[in-house]
């Protein structure tokens, strides 16, 4: 009997232990070198085309690619959007589009769905950080493709490579645009919503 109550628990702890792993950012297979941990990355953001915020079975796939810096930038994110409907209880309000509409990895509009990418080229930074511009696609039969980059900042954090930020590259010369981390507090004082007039009383 003990036997098999050993048997049937097994699985159910391997889960758990997965979880776990998953949700304290450390699994044991990700890439050791920037360009291969963002190729892994975007194969993700391809494959899932995660809209706004990532929730559940998204934000478990994603969470091990990111530091722990962008994922509480995520989390207090997400708790400004939660203040942003306390305050705006209409549901015919739209909320902010980064929250619901646009690719958080990848950029707003059809950028929030890319079809293709490709690592264009690694800069590494003197503070041991790393910038891997990528390159994304987005076509259909009917028209030429739309082709745009952004840049994964990847940074070292316990003994392992994560993803601490994305630019919104405005051209492939490298001009930067706008960040995630920015966009991320767009609107809001930490988990509050302030938006862009006076902050509420």
């Amino acid at each position: 009997m003990k036997h098999l109550l050993r048997v049937c628990l097994l699985p159910l702890i391997a889960v758990l232990g997965w979880e776990q792993a998953v949700a304290q950012g450390k699994p044991s297979a990700l890439p050791n070198r920037p360009d291969a941990l963002v190729s892994r990355f975007y194969e993700q953001v391809v494959a899932r085309h995660p809209l706004g915020m990532p929730y559940g079975a998204d934000m478990k796939v994603f969470a091990p690619y990111l530091s722990k810096a962008l994922r509480h930038r995520l989390n207090v994110s997400e708790a400004c959007f939660a203040d942003w409907h306390r305050q705006n209880p209409d549901r015919n309000l739209k909320p902010p589009s980064l929250l619901l509409e646009d690719g958080l990895f990848s950029g707003p509009s059809e950028e929030a769905e890319p079809k293709a990418f490709h690592i264009e080229r690694t800069e590494p930074g003197k503070d041991g950080s790393s910038r891997v511009t990528v390159r994304l696609t987005w076509e259909d039969p009917f028209n030429k493709p739309y082709i745009w980059y952004v840049a994964a900042v990847v940074v070292p954090e316990n003994g392992r490579l994560v993803v601490d930020d994305v630019i919104y590259v405005k051209h492939m010369g490298g001009d930067a645009g706008s960040r995630l981390s920015e966009a991320l507090s767009s609107g809001c004082n930490g988990a509050r919503w302030v938006g862009e007039g006076p902050e509420p009383r």
